[in-house]
């Protein structure tokens, strides 16, 4: 892993504890706002970063 994929990770982290923390200290709900977008964040670069899947080494096309 990358240092630059460890600090974005480590960012989602941080906003949605701050989130949660704000959200519990203030008990303002607006702070729902950060955990929901530090979820997204992290659920966009999961999907973002997965490995390929496998592809066959046979190529499909015109057999004449």
């Amino acid at each position: 892993m990358s240092g630059a994929l460890k600090a974005a990770w480590g960012l989602t982290a941080f906003v949605i504890v701050a989130g949660v923390i704000g959200w519990i200290v203030t008990g303002r709900p607006v702070f729902a706002a950060f955990v929901v977008l530090g979820v997204l964040t992290g659920v966009g670069a999961a999907f973002a970063l997965r490995p390929a899947p496998d592809r066959s080494a046979r190529k499909e096309g015109p057999t004449s």
